[in-house]
């Protein structure tokens, strides 16, 4: 996968029986995935325009262009969709795409590798960090604020991290 693309949508299945999809939104503005011109399959082997025609239970019904069936529709399901990196809004300083911080370094404020960002989760309570690295037997969630992660640096592919006591073996 191309660092230029950035999945916007997933297809969760057909909508009905006119070739509808069900579309789940992974933007901020969930009905902005439609904006962001025609979205295309990882590979790059198709490319859909997306009309979003209602939010129903769990993300918008749609239409995409070339899928006229219910069939066709189910066969796309789990399809992720992805639009061009440059289609997307410039983030304000302290704002970052999910995509651009996972596989980032972490580091602990003494310059400790503590691992690399495996995922970014937000469970309704603000954006969690998954960390996987050395001397874990799973992952580690810090909460992705300013006091536990004081420094992103894009740039240099890392972030520091103050993580709570012991979440970490030899704190």
């Amino acid at each position: 996968m191309s660092d230029d693309k950035i999945c916007v949508a997933a297809i969760a299945g057909a909508f009905g029986v006119r070739g509808e999809v069900r579309l789940k939104s992974f933007t901020a503005e969930p009905e902005a995935m439609a904006d962001y011109g025609p979205l295309s399959t990882e590979d790059g082997g198709a490319t859909y325009s997306v009309t979003l025609t209602r939010p129903v239970k769990g993300g918008f019904a749609a239409r995409l262009t070339g899928v006229a069936t219910k069939e066709q529709a189910d066969d796309l399901k789990g399809t992720r969709l992805y639009t061009d990196r440059d289609a997307l809004p410039n983030l304000p300083d302290d704002e970052y795409y999910h995509a651009d911080l996972i596989g980032l370094d972490v580091f602990d404020t003494g310059g400790v590798k503590l691992g690399a960002v495996r995922a970014v989760h937000d469970y309704g309570a603000g954006d969690m960090l998954e960390v996987f690295g050395p001397g874990l037997k799973t992952t580690v969630l810090i909460p992705f604020t300013n006091a536990c992660v004081p420094t992103v640096d894009l740039a240099g592919g890392r972030v520091v991290a103050d993580p709570p006591e012991g979440l970490f073996p030899d704190e």
